[in-house]
Order: C-alpha cells, then sequence, then structure tokens
C-alpha cells in the first residue's frame, strides 16, 4: 500500500546547525541576518558552540529521524520518502524541494521539527518553504503540513519517558521531592501574546507532570538572544535553579527537539553551573529524539493524513 497517490513525500523541515567548526560563524551569519542580535552574543554562541566541540549534532540526528521515520512508514505500508530540508544549514530547503520536483513528487506532507507554535517556531519556517517554493519556480511542489502535536499521547509518552530516565539518575534520597523544571526557548514577550505557545509549552509540561506523577514542576525559559531592552519570556531556568534552595532538579527540554547548542551549552553547562553554586543536585532529561514513540507519533500523523 502506499497511501494516496497524491502525497509523494515527507519533508522534515528544521533549524539546521554547523556540522564543522568552519561552519559556526557563516551558519551564525545566515541566522542573525537582519535581527538586532548585538554582536557580543553573536560571539558568545560562537563560542558555545567552539565549546561543545565546534559542531552542532541537530542536522545528523535529524537525519537518523529521517530514516526511522521512512522504516516505520514502510513497515506500515507507507513507502514514500522522507526528505530533510533546513532552514540555516545543509541539507537546504530548496535542495530538498528541487530534489522532490526532479523524482516527480507534486504535493508533501510538512513536518516542523518544533512542537509549540509562535512566530520564530512556526511562522518562519511555512513562510521559508513559501520562498523556497517560489525560487523554484514552475512544478515546485506544494507543501502541506501537519497538525499540532504538542499535547500528542506519544509525544507525551516519548518526553516522559525521557524524563523518568532522568529523575532514576538522581540519588534516590532526593528522588521524590526532586523538581521538573521544563524548559523552552524564551522568546519576546510581544512574540508569545501573538501565539499559543505559551499555552502550549504548559499544556505539555502539565501532560507529562501528571504521567509521571510529579505534583512539583515549574516552566522556565532559556537562551534569550535579543536586545536587553526588549521584555523576554520569564523566568530563566538559572533563576529557578538558583531559588531552588539546594534542593535536587530534572531539566526537562520539552522546547526543543533535538539535542543541539542551546541545550548542551545553556542547560549542559551553564545552567549546571548555576545549579553547582546553589547547591542543587541536577540532572537533564534528553530530548525526544529518536525515542520509538516519537517517530511512531510523526508516522501516525502522517498516515491519518493520507488516509492509509
Amino acid at each position: 500500500m502506499n497511501g494516496r497517490a497524491d502525497y509523494g513525500a515527507v519533508l522534515l523541515i528544521g533549524f539546521g546547525g554547523p556540522e564543522r567548526p568552519k561552519d559556526i560563524r557563516p551558519f551564525l551569519d545566515r541566522v542573525t541576518a537582519g535581527r538586532p542580535i548585538p554582536r557580543e552574543r553573536y560571539e558568545a554562541v560562537a563560542r558555545h558552540y567552539e565549546a561543545i566541540g565546534g559542531c552542532s549534532p541537530f542536522v545528523a540526528t535529524t537525519r537518523r529521524q529521517a530514516a526511522a521515520l521512512a522504516d516505520e512508514l514502510a513497515r506500515r505500508g507507507v513507502k514514500i520518502p522522507v526528505k530533510l530540508g533546513m532552514r540555516n544549514s545543509p541539507p537546504w530547503l530548496d535542495d530538498a524541494l528541487s530534489e522532490l520536483r526532479d523524482a516527480g513528487v507534486r504535493r508533501a506532507l510538512g513536518f516542523v521539527l518544533a512542537a509549540h507554535r509562535c512566530e520564530a517556531s512556526w511562522d518562519r519556517y511555512l513562510q521559508n518553504v513559501a520562498e523556497a517554493r517560489a525560487r523554484l519556480g514552475a512544478g515546485a511542489p506544494a507543501i502541506e503540513y501537519l497538525g499540532e502535536w504538542h499535547a500528542h499521547p506519544l509525544f507525551i509518552e516519548a518526553a516522559a519517558d525521557r524524563v523518568g530516565a532522568a529523575l532514576a539518575r538522581l540519588p534516590a534520597d532526593g528522588r521524590a521531592r526532586a523538581r521538573v523544571i521544563f524548559t523552552a526557548h524564551s522568546i519576546p514577550e510581544a512574540m508569545a501574546a501573538a501565539s499559543p505557545y505559551v499555552e502550549q509549552l504548559g499544556r505539555s509540561a502539565e501532560l507529562i507532570a501528571r504521567r509521571l506523577e510529579r505534583p512539583r514542576w515549574t516552566l522556565a525559559f532559556q537562551s534569550r538572544s535579543g536586545s536587553p531592552r526588549d521584555p523576554w519570556l520569564a523566568p530563566d531556568v538559572c533563576e529557578v535553579l538558583r531559588e531552588l534552595g539546594g534542593d535536587a532538579a530534572v531539566l526537562a527540554p520539552i522546547g526543543f527537539i533535538c539535542d543541539h547548542v542551546e541545550v548542551l551549552y545553556d542547560l549542559d553547562i551553564e545552567a549546571a553551573q548555576a545549579a553547582r553554586a546553589a547547591g542543587v543536585t541536577m540532572t537533564r532529561a534528553a530530548t525526544v529524539g529518536e525515542h520509538p514513540r516519537f517517530i511512531e507519533m510523526i508516522a501516525t500523523l502522517v498516515v491519518e493524513r493520507m488516509g492509509a
């Protein structure tokens, strides 16, 4: 069974990341183009990439997600290609769309690798795809997007499993009272007010905490990057850690689907330093990444849309 013939592929759409040290600054130049990012912030993020080894695992992880999704779809009888299209690094959206066109694909299903929607995590991706299709011109495949999934049971199950594994790594005597701190990228308050971002994050966190029977949890934000004069979402995760007063904590980066610099530096290095200074025993939950339930969720959404 190949599903409905009018969907010829799945396109995973992501942010991208540098895969080699020499890619860091070209990547940051593209990310910050036209945005009022202070130069000191730019240089700090470049150093952050250097501190985590000079590259990001984001693209490599997404390639494995695509392979796992293609396998899961084939297992269900849906044999269609799964392509990657990145906004800020290879494999570029333009190239993915061109390859789909050359393969005769007229319509594809798009899956944006962000669970919680705002201008930065949703609208810009759709705009980038529209611009890439316009550059490609005649024959560019139409992209239809899969629906919201921040509260999908399989996403919640995958995230809860990651958090549960992190809780299990805490010393037994502190596990029961440990605070689960769900984190997501901070955005300007004005952007948040125009989107369901905070509401969706809160819903995901609530469902994960309920599944784990963890009544003590907090939603915090991280990785602020804009002008210091503009109000952004708070509280910052480091402030929350400092206020715990020697308790134990699990950081659960539910706003991130794959590990990249915001997780590997901002949490594993910066937040970990804040926790140690505050006397907090901290561990960090893995992102959902290649978790089988997350891959199953994407496949389920595809199959449901295709009517297969």
